[in-house]
């Protein structure tokens, strides 16, 4: 492509400019012999001579032809080398300058013909329809060509005009000038709007931009600075004053609301009207100021809330009297502000004052740092805790809520109480200081077996260890964790106490189980389970036999190993006494049985080939004789039939099994089948046990109905609570239907109809019953009635026993009134009459106990009941000791009452008595007098160690050396506490003594601990500071990425180092803090490390120098040259005459295709053909 020079006015100015002084007045004569004429550079266009007699008229083309309109249009661009996007000479008409050429055509439709001037400048013809070539122009221009930017500078409060109302001015304004506006965000202070796009779009907007600035600075803006309390005043009802203001000034009133804490008016508008508004509203404060005052009252604001009273009751008082009054208190602040009438306000000032004066001289407050992790337990479960000391010493304490994250508990309210309250919530805090939670790994499995049936094992456990909380985790959680938390002693003991639980969980949960013969099982039970039972308690484990209908052979034993062992010995020596051989007898075969449930019949046998051949003969008969037993007959009977057969417990059924060999299995409840009876056994066993059975059973079969006489006195006894007893006797004899006579016909005739058998055995079951109530006598047993609660015992247990054991009946009097009284019935009503016993030697109804059964078995129960009357003892304690004993919420003493079954009485606190009373039985109260004189023991042991744990030493410590002792995090002072075990207790800031530090605990302890902090202060006092020089530029590599770098420097040469906080004067100044020698060792390293990373940081600027980007020419990174002469020729037409350069945006100079042509003058380019 040829090149084609564009001259426009500006490239020329700009060549004019680019020229040295020298060279625009003139070249040398060897310069410019060479340059070339203007012809020659630019020949003109051949002339075409005209014909004779034709004249050259001006408007020849617009006289006759009708100029036509063409619908394609032709623009060509330049874009300047600087402002060129792709500067690569080499690839000019390909390349990513191309391609975007070509992309542009085939969106727009546009054609586009390219051409490079020799200042490396870009001109680009863009020719289609009119649509076409303006989005080819915006893509030229967004693409092809850098963008340029800008700024202007106009006031803050000018910007939201720029923007206008939902940012449509400003869209507005960057559609018009093809420009990109980025206007400050309101909280950002700088007033610069930043402008991009193209030079000529840049000078547009700058231009706007101004004028809107300029328009707004016509208009004033004004503040006046009233009190708050007056701005309802200028407001009105519902903002209706300051509508009316607005509208008759003309200007914009804003009154900030009563929400916002600002007392600024701000009046914009035209001068005029803000200054008419301005007068409007001075004037309505200056009437308001005269008649209403605004004064304030001092009041530390921890006062307030007394000064307001309860539910505003004080305030009240004073507001009732004078309610044109506004009395304001802010929080915080130590002041309270009153609004209102000059008279009103000075008397309600004067009210205050009296009360703030009397609250100041009867009120104190303190503060007390408490760590927020113990804040939950200083208050207690339902603000037990904190509300009790709130009652007990009349002062109000504030807890920060836990979002706050405060460790400053504010104490309030009469001095001595404040103290009081403050020297108890230090000693809880100080307590719980001292308390330790610990993780126990107990597996899963032992946990139900741990907590017991209803929690009874681990409430064991908490009553042992009243100040212990134990934690169990959740169930579906699968953790073995259980979590102990309380004082630290108390922890480790119920932490041993607990270890040992579970060693001997672990220890007896060993289980073997043992193959039995199951025609054994029966004689290893023995008789009413004598044997088993036998083998149980002395081998102390639990052993589980099989069910009866079952066909397993297993007896599993469990329990600690040896137990296990040794019981499984004991039960293979018995089947080995009953076995129909020995295994000695075989000569020591090894006899291998398959395992239950493998489905495997062989039975391996190992040992000498003889020996093997007689077990193996043996097995085979055992076998054999085994299925000659295991012979089965079913047998049908009613279900009511069935307990007649088993007969009262079990009698009938054995006398069966035991004549005949025979085993006897009836349904059980989950039976589907409830009459069937399964016999077991050999064939002759079997036989014989069917036989009886069904002669049992066709005796039952066959009803017959008898009668016997009952005294009608007893009828009672056996119709009562329903039939109780009938049904009972009905159930055990076959279900036989017993009736009694009608009440009304006084029979004494009873029938029984049933099974022949049964109805015999129920009528001599009925006529023990009729003997032994003939039996029964009355009688009366005198104790008084305050007893017989304890008598009864829980739930009645007591009472319920010695019925069970003695068969009688027992009845208790009703409780005599609060007075003593008792209200008499005569024939069912009450007479209102009250009857005092005559003779105080007859006991009262109230301590009368009847008892009525046999007479033998009623003195029995007598004289249990006379054992059951509890005896008091009293036992010497002293007073200082009692709250031990009675324990956190009486735990203590519940323990106790449990545990030795006695009830202990403790004397009231105002009593100051030392004798405790024990009430119980008096086989009890021995054993309870032992235990409470042991408790006594141990709490006087506790106090004389609590005595030695509470010395107290001080030791006086430079406060800049205070955080050094303390350490990250408190981890120094920390493990000297645990260390030691003792309480170390710091200064407040309040407190008069800042250097004081103060160690609670043994004293050889707390010495050791003032010897390690002592030892801590020398070795801090020996250190020095040094300042070093470390280039600011270097210390973020050194201190690395979260401190990591200069920890590890500071824990390795033991030193620390301080820098410089941003802003500091000096921002390379280095602080090193040390011994001498470590102080020394580390500044060497870190001037090492400065050196080292200094010429990292050198390489790296130099490399950000390079590659930074340039605004020169692709030819600036050669060698530089000195400034550019352009392109120049001699015999131009603007250096002879007084022409300019042709305007390039002049339709005259450059019109368009079929545009009127004005007329022709003469023009330095050439003549003009159209």
């Amino acid at each position: 492509m040829s090149s084609v020079a564009v001259l426009t006015q500006e490239s020329f100015n700009e060549h004019r400019s680019g020229l040295l002084p020298e060279q625009v007045k003139g070249i040398g004569a060897e310069d410019e012999d060479s340059l070339p004429t203007y012809k020659d550079a630019f020949p003109p266009l051949p002339e075409k001579p005209l014909p004779e007699g034709v004249q050259e008229t001006g408007n020849a083309w617009t006289s006759k032809i009708k100029p036509l309109k063409s619908s394609a249009i032709t623009q060509v661009f330049h874009v300047p080398l600087e402002e060129r996007k792709y500067k690569d000479i080499n690839q000019f008409g390909e390349g990513d300058q191309a391609k975007v050429c070509l992309d542009i055509m085939h969106k727009t439709g546009a054609h586009l013909e390219l051409s490079m001037a020799k200042d490396q400048g870009l001109s680009i013809m863009v020719s289609g329809k009119h649509d076409a070539v303006m989005k080819a122009r915006k893509e030229i221009v967004s693409r092809l060509q850098t963008q340029a930017s800008a700024t202007v500078a106009i006031p803050k409060e000018h910007h939201r005009f720029v923007i206008g109302k939902s940012g449509e001015k400003l869209q507005e304004l960057e559609l018009k000038t093809a420009t990109k506006i980025q206007i400050p965000r309101p909280e950002d202070p700088s007033n610069l709007i930043k402008i991009s796009g193209t030079k000529e779009g840049l000078e547009k907007a700058k231009h706007e931009i101004l004028l809107i600035s300029a328009e707004q600075d016509k208009r004033a803006v004004e503040r006046m600075n009233i009190e708050k309390v007056y701005h309802p005043f200028i407001t009105g009802a519902y903002s209706k004053l300051v509508g009316e203001l607005m509208q008759e000034t003309g200007a914009r009133i804003n009154v900030p609301p009563p929400s916002v804490n600002k007392t600024e008016i701000v009046i914009t508008g035209e001068k005029e009207q803000v200054a008419l508004a301005m007068v409007k509203i001075k004037k309505i404060y200056e009437e308001k100021a005269n008649s209403y005052t605004v004064s304030s009252v001092s009041a530390p604001s921890w006062l307030h809330r007394f000064i307001i009273g309860k539910k505003g009751q004080n305030l009240a008082k004073i507001t009732q009297q004078m309610p044109k009054v506004h009395i304001e208190f802010t929080e915080g602040e130590d002041k309270i502000t009153l609004e209102g009438p000059t008279k009103d306000v000075q008397i309600v000032q004067v009210q205050i004052e009296a009360v703030v004066t009397d609250l100041v001289s009867r009120m104190d407050y303190t503060e007390i740092s408490v760590d927020p992790k113990f804040h939950r337990h200083l208050i207690g479960k339902g603000g037990a805790n904190i509300n009790r000391i709130k009652e007990h010493h009349k002062v109000s304490v504030r807890i920060p809520p836990d979002n706050e994250k405060s460790n400053l508990i504010r104490i309030e309210g009469d001095p001595q109480g404040v103290q009081e309250a403050k020297k108890e919530l230090l000693e809880l805090a100080s307590r719980m200081e001292n308390e330790r939670t610990k993780d126990m790994i107990i597996e899963q499995r032992f946990h139900r077996a741990i907590i017991g049936q209803k929690g009874e094992k681990v409430k064991e456990i908490r009553d042992k260890f009243p100040e212990v909380i134990i934690n169990f985790p959740d169930p579906t959680q699968k953790s073995d964790i259980v979590q102990l938390r309380g004082p630290r002693t108390e922890v480790e003991k119920c932490t041993k106490f607990m270890q040992k639980v579970v060693a001997e969980m672990v220890e007896n949960s060993f289980s073997v189980s043992v193959p039995i013969f199951k025609q054994f099982h029966k004689n290893i039970i023995g008789k009413g389970g004598a044997n088993i039972k036998k083998i149980r308690e002395e081998t102390n484990t639990k052993i589980d036999l099989p069910a009866e209908n079952s066909n397993s052979e297993m007896i599993v034993i469990t329990g600690k190993k040896a137990s296990c062992e040794a019981a499984k010995n004991r039960i293979l020596a018995i089947q080995k006494e009953l076995a129909y051989f020995k295994m000695e007898e075989c000569g020591g075969v090894h006899i291998h049985f398959p395992t239950e449930g493998s489905g495997i019949d062989a039975v391996t046998i190992r040992g000498p080939v003889e020996e093997v051949e007689k077990a193996k003969k043996q097995l085979l008969s055992l076998a054999e004789d085994k299925q000659t037993k295991n012979h089965t007959v079913e047998l049908r009977a009613k279900p009511e039939y069935h307990k007649f057969l088993i007969g009262k417990g079990g009698g009938n059924i054995r006398k069966v099994r035991d004549s005949t060999g025979a085993r006897i299995i009836f349904p059980t409840a989950e039976d589907k089948d409830q009459e069937l009876i399964t016999v077991i056994g050999t064939e002759e066993a079997v036989a014989e046990a069917q036989k009886e059975l069904e002669a049992l059973i066709k005796s039952l079969d066959n009803i017959v109905e008898d009668f016997m006489i009952v005294d009608p006195k007893h009828h009672r006894f056996f119709v009562a609570r329903r039939g109780q007893v009938l049904r009972e006797i009905a159930d055990e004899y076959g279900g036989i239907i017993v009736s009694f006579p009608r009440t009304a016909s006084q029979s004494d005739k009873v029938t029984l109809k049933g099974a022949k058998e049964c109805v015999e055995a129920a009528k001599k079951r009925m006529l023990e019953l009729i003997e032994d109530l003939d039996a029964h006598v009355t009688m009366e047993c005198v104790i008084p009635q305050k007893f017989h609660r304890s008598i009864m015992g829980p739930k009645g247990s007591r009472i319920q026993q010695i019925t069970k054991d003695h068969n009688v009946q027992i009845k208790f009097p009703d409780r005599e009134d609060q007075q003593g009284k008792y209200y008499i019935q005569e024939n069912g009503e009450a007479n209102g009459a009250v009857k005092e016993p005559a003779d105080p030697l007859v006991p009262k109804k109230c301590d009368v106990i009847v008892l009525s059964g046999r007479k033998e078995r009623c003195e029995a129960a007598v004289e249990s009941l006379k054992a059951l009357v509890p005896v008091t003892i009293t036992v010497e304690v002293p007073f200082e000791l009692h709250r031990y004993i009675i324990g956190q919420k009486g735990s203590g003493i519940r323990k106790m009452m449990d545990e030795f079954e006695v009830n202990i009485q403790v004397p009231a606190h105002e009593l100051q008595s030392d004798i405790i009373s024990v009430t119980g039985l008096a086989s009890h109260l021995d054993r309870a007098k032992e235990g409470l004189l042991e408790r006594v023991k141990e709490l006087q042991s506790e106090q004389e160690d609590r005595a030695l744990r509470s010395f107290k030493l001080t030791i006086t410590v430079d406060p800049k050396y205070h955080p050094k002792i303390i350490g990250r995090k408190g981890a120094i002072i920390t493990q000297i506490r645990n260390e030691h075990e003792v309480n170390i207790q710091f200064p407040e800031k309040n407190d008069e003594n800042q250097d004081q530090i103060t160690i609670t605990g043994y004293e050889q302890n707390a010495v050791a601990a003032r010897d390690a902090i002592q030892a801590i202060v020398d070795e801090l006092e020996e250190m020095i500071s040094e300042d070093i020089t470390l280039d600011s530029r270097v210390h973020a590599r050194v201190i690395g990425a979260r401190g990591k770098g200069i920890r590890k420097i500071m824990d390795e040469f033991k030193v620390d180092v301080r820098f410089p906080q941003s802003g500091a004067a000096n921002p390379n100044l280095v602080t090193v803090t040390g011994r001498p020698e470590q102080v020394d060792e580390a500044i060497d390293h870190l001037l090492n490390l400065e050196e080292e990373y200094l010429s990292d940081v050198v390489e790296n600027e130099a490399k950000m120098a390079y590659m930074k980007p340039s605004g020169s020419t692709a030819s600036s990174m050669e060698e530089p040259r000195g400034p550019s002469k352009g392109f120049v020729v001699r015999e131009a037409p603007w250096a002879t005459g007084n022409e300019k350069a042709p305007d390039m945006s002049s339709s005259e100079e450059f019109p368009s295709f079929g545009a009127p042509v004005t007329n022709a003058r003469s023009s330095p380019w050439g003549p003009k053909r159209f």
